[in-house]
């Protein structure tokens, strides 16, 4: 793909992405009067009596935020540390109790290095892409740099690392596997992308020699890890309608394996499990989002394209219940923290829901800026990180 058409497609993915999100929440970027009921504004927030004790336990910042590229940075955490990057600002390691910042990398104004998405973390290495395709490998524990690779278009996904290799997503729908100690090219896989799209994607996922990644059309591929060969497709939203805003499908959220199952869900209001050595539905919802999935002991929550918030059986999919408090709040993906579900939204708003009935729990604010990427949650603690590169971490007060 040409330059010129990459910048093309991406503005239109990108104005795409405002014109579902964005639009439906002006008044809330904006400041307004409250809700009169209008349908395309975003629900006003109700008060209510929190039954849950949340705990700020500190905020640290990131480096200057994504603003409104619709990269959905977001943190990574691994052996007790916080890995964070910023558009400008480099990437940085805090210490997950205390936020304590432990090192920072910063690349040289003159390299014009743009970092986006999030790392991605493994094998002793911090990996992150940038707007241009360059992937940059560090040591994580000194944040040293290790090695710079290049692939065909911006990376806005965390890499994902594992096997001796770094697994690549860029915006064109290639996966680009790269040797974690060299940086060099092994292979790479090539998925058509639909010409509009909703603005975002998500990390490859490992199983046991598999490489499972979400595509811009709805569906779901595995790979085999060793040569990236196509073992199986499955459809979750099928694209169909008349125009294409109509079609649009993505799996922007990372699909999540427990075991030999692998769920996955749509913007075409879609969630599915699958066997992940065949491919074979196992069963599927008329429930789903672009974002990712929220994993308890027995249901999944799943944020759709509406603001609504869902509780899914895992065993059949059904809805056990429905949240419709937040409709059209540009919501993120969903994460669990222990009995409870935890979603943020484009006024800085972090929410738990209860996951046996999906009621309100507690909710905070951070920063007045929009929430883009889905919650974290290590050891127990919720990390969150706004546009604006602000980066909270929240505990359930005992």
């Amino acid at each position: 793909m040409k330059p010129s058409s990459t910048l093309f497609r991406s503005s239109l993915v990108l104005l795409c992405a405002f014109a579902l999100g964005g639009c439906t929440t002006v008044k809330g970027w904006f400041g307004g009067k409250k809700d009169d009921g209008k349908p395309n504004e975003p629900v006003e927030l109700t008060k209510i009596t929190p039954t849950l004790k949340v705990a700020k336990l500190w905020s640290a910042n990131a480096g200057k935020g994504e603003g409104r590229l619709g990269v959905h940075q977001g943190p990574i955490v691994a052996d007790g540390r916080v890995y964070a990057a910023a558009i400008e600002g480099g990437v940085r390691a805090f210490d997950l109790q205390t936020g304590k910042e432990i090192w920072e990398y910063k690349p040289e104004k003159k390299s014009g290095l743009r970092l986006s998405g999030g790392p991605g973390v493994g094998d002793g290495l911090v990996v992150i892409g940038d707007l241009d395709g360059h992937v940059i490998a560090l040591d994580a524990a000194s944040g040293t740099e290790k090695w710079k690779a290049q692939v065909t278009n911006e990376v806005i996904a965390a890499p994902t690392i594992g096997m001796g290799t770094v697994f690549v997503r860029s915006n064109d729908g290639r996966v680009t596997a790269l040797d974690a100690a060299s940086g060099e090219r092994r292979w790479f896989w090539v998925h058509d992308v639909p010409a509009l799209t909703v603005r975002g994607n998500d990390s490859p996922v490992l199983g046991p020699g598999y490489v499972f990644v979400g595509n811009d059309d709805g569906t779901v591929s595995a790979l085999s890890a060793s040569d990236g060969r196509t073992v199986w497709d499955q459809a979750i939203g099928q694209s169909e309608g008349r125009t294409e805003l109509d079609r649009m499908s993505d799996v922007d959220g990372a699909p999540v394996l427990e075991g030999t199952t692998l769920y996955a869900t749509s913007f075409k209001n879609q969630t599915m499990a699958i066997d992940a050595p065949s491919g074979r539905p196992m069963w599927a919802s008329d429930h789903g989002g672009a974002g990712r999935i929220g994993v308890g002991s027995d249901r999944l929550v799943i944020t759709d394209p509406t603001g609504i918030v869902f509780g899914l059986d895992k065993t059949g999919g059904s809805a056990l219940w429905q949240q419709p408090g937040l409709a059209r709040r540009s919501l993120t993906g969903a994460a669990v923290q222990g009995e409870y579900a935890v979603v943020g939204d484009y006024d800085g708003y972090v929410h738990w829901l209860k996951l046996d009935n999906g009621e309100f729990a507690a909710r905070s604010r951070v920063g007045g800026k929009a929430l883009r990427a889905a919650p974290v949650v290590a050891d127990g603690i919720v990390l969150v990180q706004n546009v604006d590169g602000e980066l909270t971490a929240f505990s359930i007060a005992q």
